[in-house]
């Protein structure tokens, strides 16, 4: 539908989420309007591709382009969906890789009938579980993971879609919270160490709903949301909901800690804990450290880089005593735009992206807070334009500790060469950044934070990770390209 988005330097330096999945079931209900609006609610979960499958109890529709949601589907193409049946999937990619043939759901027909599949996560296994394939024939049209689990629960036997989900998920490793298109059910599944997440609910016209996040669930009036727990596969259906516990959840879950620091919503709700309230408690914990070392001195007004910083910069403001104001207007369109600007545009980069108040920073010492540096790419060009405008000193605090490992569990977060922490002592990235001061959150007081010591994978930033990874025979996000 579209050629790939330009990108030209105003991607933000942040961790990037693959993607969002939504389920729907609603009997004598427009299900694909349904999705949609899901999908929007979802949105910030990838913003290069999306798609809709419906199932109406015998055949499967599909639409899918490059784009964002509002940019794939008309009122046209809508009007073609019908069924009870729905899922839907929004989709971020590394530059270069938003093809069509990547987007999402897969769908298939098989000997037991149509088959969509759309996936958030990444498998360690891939490409182990790839060359099988090939070596019995099958042939595979894409880069994604999700093609090769797609192809394999058609070739799995068993009597029913629940068996060959099961038998699958014996074989797969690593990261997936799915939802799954036959012509009669959706599925919900959720990898036994529950890396994704993936919640359900009970919609008010009847049926059931799936989502990645709750806020797209509490966008369709969803009630009695619950998480699907690790392990599960949970069939929406004309048989009402029904449970299955394929695997067993591994001791200790591996949720991923990034959902809460950035990726998530602010209203979404993951495992009983509430992303906004988390990251208000991230900015205390780290005032309480900086503190220790400075003391409450340490600047004379605290700003955040919009939008997921927000609530730690208000947390920041209320322990150290500093007044919290807004520093960064961020105009949240120009980084999606299909048109490349000109050369001379290009150069002010950040700037196009962000503006800066300089009546509150004017001769103030300012203490900038952020959830991550990844690259290092735009935290020295926002340093710069707050000093442009007249800012004393810029101390830069980050709600989280160095990334310093790359994620093989669905997150892009590059490679161990292209992460500056991993390059850097935090001494040499203030520099680089031309910060007058750098302070990271500590792992201890990121967990005081969640509530938990642990439970959360925390491999970007130990480099411990909660699966055996191989690395000679794993790509990150990055160098995957065409991901999930």
């Amino acid at each position: 539908m579209f050629d790939s988005q330009i990108n030209f330097g105003l991607e933000d330096d942040h961790p990037h989420e693959e993607c969002g999945v939504i389920g729907v079931f609603a009997p004598n209900e427009d299900v694909a309007r349904m999705t949609f609006f899901g999908l929007y609610a979802l949105q910030h979960r990838g913003q290069e591709a999306a798609g809709i499958a419906v199932a109406d109890g015998q055949t499967i529709s599909m639409h899918k382009g490059v784009g964002l949601v509002s940019q794939v589907f008309t009122s046209n193409t809508m009007a073609e969906l019908k069924g009870h049946y729905a899922i839907g999937h929004t989709r971020y990619s590394t530059t270069g890789s938003s093809l069509l043939r990547n987007a999402q759901p897969f769908m298939i027909e098989t000997i037991h009938g149509p088959l969509a599949l759309a996936h958030n996560g990444n498998l360690v296994n891939s490409m182990e579980l790839r060359n099988e394939l090939m070596q019995h024939g099958i042939g595979l049209s894409s880069s994604s993971d999700t093609e090769v689990m797609t192809m394999m629960l058609a070739r799995n036997g068993g009597a029913s879609w629940e068996e060959r989900i099961k038998t699958a998920m014996k074989k797969w490793v690593g990261a997936y919270s799915l939802v799954i298109l036959t012509r009669d059910c959706v599925y919900a599944v959720r990898d036994p160490w529950g890396f994704r997440p993936l919640c359900i609910g009970l919609l008010p016209s009847g049926g059931h709903a799936v989502a990645s996040e709750t806020g797209a669930l509490q966008t369709l009036g969803c009630e009695a949301i619950r998480d699907v727990k690790p392990g599960e596969v949970v069939s929406l259906s004309n048989n009402a909901l029904k449970v299955m516990q394929a695997l067993p959840s591994v001791e200790p879950s591996a949720m991923c800690v990034f959902e809460h620091i950035y990726f998530a919503r602010p209203d979404q709700t993951w495992d009983g804990i509430n992303v906004h309230q988390l990251r208000q408690r991230l900015g205390e914990e780290l005032a309480r450290e900086i503190s220790i070392k400075m003391g409450n001195d340490v600047g004379d007004v605290v700003i955040p880089v919009p939008d997921s910083s927000v609530p730690a910069a208000i947390g920041f403001s209320h322990v150290s005593g500093i007044p919290y104001n807004d520093g960064f207007i961020k105009n949240r369109y120009v980084g999606r735009t299909f048109i490349e600007p000109t050369d001379s545009l290009r150069k002010r980069g950040v700037a196009l992206k962000f503006n800066v108040i300089h009546e509150n920073v004017l001769d103030k010492r300012v203490v900038m807070i952020d959830d991550s540096i990844v690259r290092g790419n735009t935290m020295g060009p926002l340093v710069k334009l707050l000093k442009n405008a007249g800012a004393k000193e810029v101390h830069v605090a980050i709600t989280c500790p160095p990334i310093a490992h790359p994620c093989f569990m669905g997150v892009d977060m590059g490679r161990h060469e292209d992460l500056i922490a991993h390059k850097r002592t935090v001494d040499q990235i203030c520099d680089h950044v031309g910060a007058d001061s750098l302070y990271y959150l500590s792992i201890e007081g990121m967990m005081r934070a969640v509530g938990r010591e642990d439970g959360f994978c925390q491999a970007c930033f130990t480099g411990q990770y909660p699966i055996q990874v191989d690395l000679s025979n794993v790509k990150t996000g990055f160098e995957r390209g065409a991901k999930s």
